[in-house]
């Protein structure tokens, strides 16, 4: 049996996947993945996701140069969910600019930013407006 077999896939073919920085363990992104972006992601050491948006293969940090180095691949109990341990290039995984997708925090009944933007979007991606 070949590995991609063991993971349950959504009837879409896709498998959720978490973005985990590998030093401190902090969540930096969710995406999703099919079984090429995944192979992909084995043969290449650096992840590939499938994105649903534009419905083709994103290779994280094509246009941004952050890149993700995936230090280690791992499957949940349920064999439904992938976990990245990765080295985060450039210390940005989030379009907005900052450390991680995940830098809004329910205070006092709002979602409030909890995280500094590190750089501003228009800097990271200077072709495209706003």
């Amino acid at each position: 049996m070949n590995w991609l077999d063991e993971i349950r896939w959504t009837q879409d073919g896709l498998a959720p996947a978490i973005a985990q920085q590998a030093d401190t363990g902090k969540v930096l992104m969710f995406a999703w993945m099919n079984r090429e972006s995944l192979a992909l992601t084995a043969q290449e050491g650096y992840a590939v996701y499938w994105s649903r948006s534009r419905g083709k293969l994103w290779r994280k940090g094509e246009e941004s140069g952050h890149r993700q180095k995936v230090l280690a691949i791992c499957l949940d109990c349920d064999e439904d969910v992938l976990l990245l341990k990765i080295e985060q290039e450039g210390g940005i995984a989030c379009h907005t600019g900052r450390e991680s997708c995940f830098y809004r925090q329910l205070l006092n009944g709002r979602w409030q930013a909890v995280e500094p933007v590190l750089k501003s979007p228009g800097q990271i991606y200077p072709s495209k407006p706003g």
